[in-house]
């Protein structure tokens, strides 16, 4: 139950996360640019958004984050954590043709 409800919240943070990035701006460029108008005339103000969207990008990578961790630490505990994929595959025995 709590597997799920991580994997849950992981999925929307990460594309939170996605959208929030996308959404920034270069280092030369300023919000208003992505908004089509002046600095005075963008939703969040020339430096207010930017500030907004590096606290939003902040918070989001640190929820990712600890989400990530919780998951792998329940996906040991619940799956067993037998080690590697490649321990329950089956091994095709080859045949070995002499010398001549």
């Amino acid at each position: 139950m709590i597997l799920v409800l991580v994997t849950i919240v992981h999925v929307i943070v990460c594309l939170f996360l996605i959208a929030v990035v996308l959404l920034q701006s270069g280092a030369s460029a300023d919000l208003a640019g992505a908004f089509g108008g002046l600095g005075s005339q963008t939703a969040f103000g020339p430096r207010a958004g930017a500030n907004l969207l590096t606290k939003l990008t902040t918070w989001a990578a640190i929820i990712f984050m600890l989400s990530s961790f919780t998951l792998a630490i329940l996906s040991t505990r619940h799956g067993g954590g037998t080690g590697s994929v490649l321990d329950n595959s089956k091994s095709v025995p080859t045949k070995s043709v002499p010398a001549k």
